[in-house]
């Protein structure tokens, strides 16, 4: 599979006619960069993220191990959230923004990585097995998703899915729902 502007764009706009959680996802990459930025959030927006993560794939997940990392999550102090968050928007580096967000109790990279798409919806895309899988399908990436994702294969993804995006012309919320759509078949 090639993947190509044409190809992007119109799986992205499948996306949200296919998906059922399009409308809620659309409005949070719209208003969480905003909110995280400021002093007007609450422990269910910083938790949206966490389970977003893992709800996204309508029950295609493994419960236990969703339901361990929103446990953990949830065993975070809220000022050490708002201080990593304020961290985050502050730090220039991907690398940075990841440690910081790693920190936290029930946050690893893939979850870091939930979190810096809603924060960056433009130049952030979340990994996970489907968008991992429609990456390798079109040669983009060349190993099968690890096991547990690393803060250093994060990167390397962050670096892949900057450059396509870049390639491509679109942004990263477009980029993530394309590939959303093209990793399930992949």
């Amino acid at each position: 599979m090639e993947l190509t502007p044409s190809l992007v764009e119109s799986t992205a706009a499948e996306y949200r006619d296919a998906e059922p959680l399009y409308a809620v996802e659309r409005e949070h990459v719209e208003m969480l960069p905003g909110t995280f930025r400021g002093d007007e959030y609450g422990w269910r927006d910083v938790e949206w993220v966490v389970q977003w993560y893992f709800r996204r794939h309508l029950g295609g997940y493994p419960d236990a191990e969703r339901r361990a990392t929103e446990s953990a999550f949830r065993d975070n102090d809220f000022g050490a959230i708002a201080d990593a968050l304020d961290a985050v928007t502050g730090a220039e580096s991907v690398a940075d923004r990841l440690d910081h967000l790693t920190a936290l109790a029930g946050v690893d990279a893939p979850v870091a990585s939930a979190f810096l798409f809603f924060l960056f919806p433009d130049t952030c895309v979340s990994i996970g097995r489907r968008e991992w899988a429609a990456l390798r399908a079109a040669g983009e990436v060349d190993r099968p998703y690890p096991e547990a994702v690393s803060a250093e294969e994060y990167l390397a993804y962050h670096r892949t899915t900057a450059d396509l995006a870049d390639r491509l012309g679109v942004d990263a919320w477009t980029l993530y729902r394309a590939l959303w759509r093209l990793g399930e078949t992949a």
